[in-house]
C-alpha cells in the first residue's frame, strides 16, 4: 500500500466530510500540521468538531477554520491566544467542551488503546464534573471521563518512512502520538521522508499501523505563538 500522497489536498480527498470529529496534533503552535490544516480549510467542509490542545491563533493553525466558520464545536484545554475564538464563544456561536489538559491527553490515549472510559481525580468538585459519573476509590473521589474516538486525525511528525513509522521532535511529541492513535483514519504531515528500513526500530515513536496517509512538507513555517524578549 502506498501511503505517500503528493500534497495535503489529495491526502484529505475522500476522507474529510461535513459534520466529522477531527483531532489535530500540536502543543500551541508547536508541532501542528500546518499544510493539512490549510488544506482542510480549503476543502470547505463544515460543522466540524475539532479536538485539539489549543485553538490556534488568529489567522494561523485552527484559527483559520474558526475565521471561515467551519468549526461548530471545540474540545480543547487551552484557548487563550485566539480573539476570534473568544468572540464566537461569548456570542454563543461556538460550542466548547473545556477539558483539563492531562484529561484531554488521556481521553485521546484511551481512545487509541480501545479503552472506552477511565476515572481521574482531575475536575472532581468543579464544573468539569457536572453531569458525569463519580466514584470513590480508597477514600478518594474520581470523575469518569469518556475516551475520544475522532473520525480523522491530522498529525505532524518530524520524520517518517514510507510505511508510516514516525519520529517526533521535542515539544511536537506532546499530543501528536495520542492524536494519531485515537483517529479512525490518521493523516500525517512530515518534514523528512525516508525509505523503509532507514529508521532504527529503537527510534520509532509511533508504529506505522496507526498511519494511513503521509504528506511530505519539508519547509513548514513554524510560526512562533508568543515572541518574548528582554531588555539588555
Amino acid at each position: 500500500m502506498n501511503k505517500v500522497y503528493p500534497d495535503a489536498q489529495s491526502a484529505l480527498a475522500g476522507i474529510v466530510q461535513d459534520g466529522q470529529t477531527i483531532a489535530v496534533g500540536g502543543f500551541g503552535l508547536c508541532g501542528i500540521p500546518e499544510a493539512l490544516i490549510a488544506a482542510l480549510r480549503d476543502s470547505g467542509v463544515k460543522n466540524l468538531t475539532a479536538i485539539s490542545n489549543n485553538a490556534g491563533v488568529d489567522g494561523f493553525g485552527l484559527g483559520q477554520l474558526l475565521e471561515t466558520r467551519q468549526i461548530k464545536k471545540m474540545i480543547s484545554s487551552y484557548v487563550g491566544e485566539n480573539k476570534e475564538f473568544a468572540r464566537q464563544f461569548l456570542a454563543n456561536e461556538l460550542e466548547l467542551e473545556f477539558t483539563p489538559q492531562g484529561t484531554l491527553a488521556e481521553k485521546l490515549r484511551a481512545g487509541g488503546a480501545g479503552i472506552p472510559a477511565f476515572f481521574t481525580k482531575t475536575g472532581y468538585g468543579t464544573i468539569v464534573a457536572e453531569g458525569k459519573e463519580t466514584r470513590e476509590f480508597n477514600g478518594e473521589h474520581y470523575v469518569m471521563e469518556h475516551a475520544l474516538f475522532p473520525d480523522v486525525s491530522l498529525v505532524k511528525a518530524y520524520m517518517a518512512d514510507r510505511a508510516g513509522n514516525l519520529v517526533f521532535r521535542k515539544t511536537a511529541r506532546n499530543f501528536n502520538p495520542n492524536v494519531a492513535m485515537a483517529g479512525k483514519v490518521c493523516i500525517v504531515e512530515v518534514e523528512k521522508l525516508v525509505e523503509i528500513g532507514e529508521i532504527d526500530p529503537d527510534h520509532v515513536h509511533l508504529a506505522s499501523i496507526f498511519v494511513h496517509r503521509i504528506v511530505h512538507n519539508p519547509a513548514p513555517e513554524k510560526r512562533i505563538e508568543q515572541r518574548t524578549v528582554r531588555a539588555n
